[in-house]
C-alpha cells in the first residue's frame, strides 16, 4: 500500500512533537548563551553557575518521574498541555528576575515543567506509530533539540544585543503558547481522530499491541522490578550528563579557550555544531528502522546502532591535542550528532520493551535518573573549572572532561546489556 492510500497524519503528530522539543531546548538554553553577560552582572562564578545548573537539573529530575507517572493517567493530549503552559510562563519569567535566587526559583520551576515533553512525545509516538518506525518518528521529534541549538543562538543573540538580555527570555518563553493552541486543535489519540483513515489506523495499530484508550496506572515499585526497567535507567544515568555539559557549558569553553565572542557572529560556532547534530538525531533513527526493515530481531538492530553511535563519541577525547578551533568543532560535532543517535534509539527501546500504558512512566523514571546524573556532574565541572582556573590552566579542567565524556557512552552500552540483552517483551 503507497502512502497516499494509507494516510500521513501520523507525521503531522510527529511534527507537532518536533516543534514542541525544538521550543523545550530553546527555552532551557537561553541561559547558557548568556553566561557571560550573566556572570558578568551578577558576579557568578564557575561554582554559581553550575549551581543554577544543578537547581535545574534536579528540578527537571522530579518533574520527569512526576510527569511519566501523571501522563500515563491523563494521557499524552493534557499532559503535554500543562508541560508546556507552565514551562513558558516560567521561561519569561527569568527576564523579571533580579537576583541569583530568583534565577534559581525560576530555572527550578522551569526544569519540573519542561521535565514532561519527552514522557508525553514517546508516549504520543507509541500511540502513533508501529515499532518499525518509531524510532525514525523519534529521531525526527529529537532532532528539534538541533535546530534549537541552530536558531536558538541567532534569535537569543540577536535580541539579547538589539533588546537586552531579559527580552530574550521573555520572547522565547513566549513562543510555546503559539504551540499549544496548535496541540490542543490538531492532536488526539488514533482511536478518537475524526481524519484519521481506516488504512492508517491499522497500519499504526500492525504490532498487535494493546489499545490506548484503556489507561491503567501501573504503579513504579512494579516497574522498579523489572530488569528491562534498569537497562533504560542506566543508559539514561550514563549518557545525559554529557549532553547537558555540551548544552551548558559549550559556550562557555568556546569564549574562554578560544577566545571566541559568540554575540558579535550570532554563535556562528554553535550552529555549526548542531546542524551537523542534527543528521545524528535523524540518522540514528533511521538506522535501526533500516534494520528493522531488512528483517533484523528488533533487539538487535537496537543494540547495534547504539554500539555503533557510543563509538562515535570516543574520538572527542582527541579535543585535548588540538588548537585548531574548526578541529575542536569537527571533534565535537562528532560528539553531539553520536549523542542525539543515541538519544534517539534509546527513548525507542522504552517502547520496544514495555507496553504503551507503562511507557510514559518508564521514561519519566529512566529520564530521572539521567537528571539525576545532570545534577551531579556539574558539581564535577564547577569546582573543576574553578580549581584549573585558579592554577590559570582551564583548558586542562575541559580536557578532563572531555575525556569522561569519551567512555560513557561504551560503558552504558555494556550496563544496558547485562541488564536487557535482547530487550525481551514486558508483559504487565
Amino acid at each position: 500500500m503507497n502512502s497516499t492510500t494509507l494516510g500521513k497524519y501520523r507525521w503531522r503528530v510527529c511534527a507537532l512533537l518536533f516543534v514542541a522539543t525544538t521550543i523545550n531546548y530553546i527555552d532551557r538554553q537561553v541561559l547558557g548563551l548568556l553566561k557571560t553577560d550573566l556572570s558578568a552582572e551578577f558576579n557568578w562564578t564557575e561554582t554559581d553557575y553550575s549551581n543554577l545548573v544543578m537547581a535545574f537539573s534536579a528540578a527537571y529530575s522530579i518533574g520527569l518521574l512526576c510527569f511519566g507517572a501523571l501522563i500515563d493517567r491523563i494521557g499524552s493530549k493534557l499532559g503535554y498541555a500543562l508541560s508546556i503552559a507552565v514551562w513558558s510562563f516560567s521561561a519569561m519569567a527569568h527576564g523579571i528576575v533580579r537576583s541569583t535566587l530568583g534565577f534559581g526559583i525560576v530555572r527550578s520551576i522551569l526544569g519540573v515543567s519542561e521535565a514532561g515533553n519527552f514522557p508525553a512525545a514517546i508516549k504520543a509516538t507509541a500511540e502513533w506509530f508501529p515499532k518499525k518506525e518509531r524510532a525514525l518518528a523519534t529521531g525526527i521529534f529529537n532532532s528539534g533539540s538541533n535546530i534549537a541549538a541552530v536558531v536558538g543562538p541567532v534569535l537569543v543573540y540577536w535580541l539579547a544585543r538589539n533588546h537586552g538580555w531579559r527580552s530574550a527570555f521573555v520572547w522565547t518563553g513566549a513562543i510555546g503558547f503559539i504551540w499549544l493552541v496548535l496541540w490542543w486543535v490538531y492532536y488526539e489519540i488514533p482511536s478518537k481522530h475524526k481524519k484519521l483513515t481506516k488504512a492508517e489506523y491499522d497500519h499504526i495499530h500492525s504490532d498487535g499491541e494493546e489499545e490506548e484508550v484503556v489507561v491503567q496506572k501501573v504503579k513504579w515499585v512494579k516497574l522498579l522490578g523489572i530488569r528491562q526497567t534498569y537497562a533504560f535507567v542506566f543508559g539514561k544515568l550514563l549518557t545525559d550528563p554529557v549532553w547537558w555539559f555540551f548544552l551548558f557549558w559549550l559556550p562557555g569553553y568556546l569564549e574562554s579557550i578560544f577566545h571566541m565572542d559568540l554575540k558579535s557572529n550570532l554563535g556562528l560556532p554553535i550552529i555549526i555544531i548542531y546542524s551537523v547534530t542534527s543528521f545524528g538525531s535523524i540518522g540514528g533513527g533511521w538506522l535501526s528502522s533500516h534494520l528493522i526493515k531488512r528483517g533484523w530481531p528488533v533487539f538487535k538492530a537496537r543494540k547495534t546502532s547504539m554500539l555503533i553511535f557510543a563509538i562515535c563519541v570516543v574520538p572527542v577525547m582527541l579535543i585535548q591535542y588540538t588548537s585548531n578551533l574548526w578541529i575542536a568543532i569537527a571533534l565535537i560535532s562528532l560528539a553531539t550528532a553520536a549523542h542525539q543517535a543515541w538519544s534517539a534509539t534509546i527513548f525507542t527501546t522504552a517502547s520496544d520493551m514495555f507496553p504503551k500504558r507503562a511507557v510514559s512512566s518508564v521514561v519519566g523514571i529512566g529520564g530521572m535518573a539521567g537528571s539525576i546524573g545532570g545534577t551531579l556532574f556539574p558539581i564535577v565541572i564547577g569546582s573543576m573549572l574553578d580549581h584549573y582556573k585558579l592554577l590559570g590552566s582551564i583548558g586542562v579542567g575541559y580536557n578532563i572532561l572531555f575525556t569522561m565524556c569519551g567512555v560513557a557512552y561504551l560503558l552504558a552500552w555494556g550496563v544496558m546489556h547485562l541488564f536487557a540483552p535482547k530487550m525481551e517483551r514486558v508483559t504487565l
